[in-house]
């Protein structure tokens, strides 16, 4: 189990080093030479490839080699792929001279990193026992943070010291060790493939005909995104309005709270295998609470340092633990032969509520007040963990997940 752990985490931290330094780095590059805010707003569009990429995870369930492996044999495209696309980089000394190129080869870099994500969510899904699931969804939120600390942050302090060139080749270094990783890893034979592509996409559909899954997803889920997301999408705007530079926000939101989010994410993974997720959902929704209490200061224009850091830091660690719990569900919901598929279209519901919370939190601040939504945000939160424990009740042990299509339920024992 160590060693399968290990493979995952290697995986997912490659995974998000790109994405951070894209998402992060990339644009304090180029805002630092001169680009328009409109236009580094365009260069952020490319993470929306994120959210739909249950458009194409029905092929990654369906199709794949029988000798290297089903999945394995994705992996080593896409992880190669993630290297090659970052030394695509390398002549663009000055990315902002010839920043169509820069972003559509980064646009296929966040491309084969969410492709990537599908087949290590479907391999996470076919290892994992359900007592290790907890584990697992914990190292996958934690290596999240971790991918995009260096992504975003080593590797752009690397670009600060000795320029472009040394930057991007550490990037594609660190994304090669994943490779390596991919190359040593054998994956159990699969017997249950998906019988044809259609099969396979109906499983885009037929997740949600399980007991309580559309009340999990359309219930829980939104709930905890948005009301989290929400007062997260606080934060910059009320630290710039408290006089914040931009260089102190960056270091505190970009790389400070990320070392309690990678903590809490660990810890919270070991806590759901002793105490359960309803416990652990329990506790990050408290924890969200208070920290969101926490941060009332800084919502009406008071942002001392020693407070703030404090605060912001039990919020993310607090949203991590959360993170957790919902990714632990939703492989709870995830069949073994449509593991791709079933986890990815779950987990990108969450992931579009909390693109919609950002645009909710900051419109209903402009016109209520960044204190109104925050308390608003505690209350949404608290009414998903209620719902997340009704949820918990009535469908925990009751059935585990079958192939798609079939009529059969199996109960768990336990």
């Amino acid at each position: 189990m160590k060693g399968r752990l290990g493979t995952l985490t290697a995986l997912y931290v490659t995974q998000y080093l790109g994405v951070g330094f894209i998402t992060v780095g990339l644009t304090a590059i180029l805002r630092d030479g001169g680009t328009s805010l409109d236009t580094l707003a365009l260069v952020q569009v490319i993470g929306l490839i994120w959210p739909v990429k249950f458009l194409w995870a029905p092929l990654l369930d369906r199709y794949g080699s029988r000798r290297h492996g089903h999945y394995r044999s994705w992996l080593l495209a896409l992880q190669a792929g993630l290297v090659l696309t970052l030394l695509a980089l390398l002549p663009f000394t000055r990315p902002a001279d010839r920043l169509g190129v820069v972003v559509a080869i980064c646009a296929g870099y966040v491309f084969f990193s969410a492709t990537q994500d599908i087949a290590v969510d479907a391999v996470a899904v076919r290892l994992l026992a359900d007592p290790a699931r907890g584990v697992g969804n914990g190292i996958q939120v934690a290596a999240s943070y971790l991918g995009n600390l260096l992504g975003g942050g080593a590797c752009v302090v690397v670009y600060d010291r000795f320029g472009w060139v040394p930057a991007i080749l550490l990037l594609a270094g660190l994304t090669g060790l994943g490779l390596l990783v991919v190359w040593r890893f054998r994956e159990p034979a699969r017997t249950d493939r998906v019988a044809g592509t259609g099969a396979a996409y109906r499983a885009l559909l037929s997740v949600f005909g399980q007991p309580g899954c559309r009340w999990w997803t359309f219930g829980v889920v939104p709930l905890v995104y948005v009301g989290a997301g929400a007062a997260y999408a606080l934060v910059t705007p009320a630290l710039v309005d408290a006089g914040w530079s931009l260089g102190r926000i960056g270091v505190v939101t970009g790389v400070v709270t990320s070392v309690p989010a990678i903590v809490a994410g660990l810890l919270a993974g070991l806590a759901i295998r002793r105490f359960g997720r309803s416990a652990v959902l329990v506790a990050g929704g408290v924890a969200l609470a208070v920290a969101t209490l926490l941060m009332l200061p800084l919502l009406t224009g008071r942002a001392p340092l020693t407070g703030t850091v404090v605060a912001l830091g039990l919020f993310m660690a607090a949203y991590t633990v959360a993170n957790v719990v919902l990714y632990t569900v939703n492989m709870d919901y995830s069949r073994p032969e449509t593991g791709g598929t079933d986890f990815t279209v779950l987990s990108s519901f969450g992931l579009i509520c909390s693109f919609l919370a950002a645009s909710v939190g900051l419109a209903a601040a402009d016109r209520f007040g960044y204190p109104v939504v925050a308390i608003g945000s505690v209350v949404l939160v608290a009414a998903g963990v209620l719902v997340g424990l009704r949820h918990q009740r009535r469908f925990r042990g009751a059935l585990r997940p079958v192939p798609a299509g079939s009529a059969d339920r199996v109960p768990v024992s336990g």
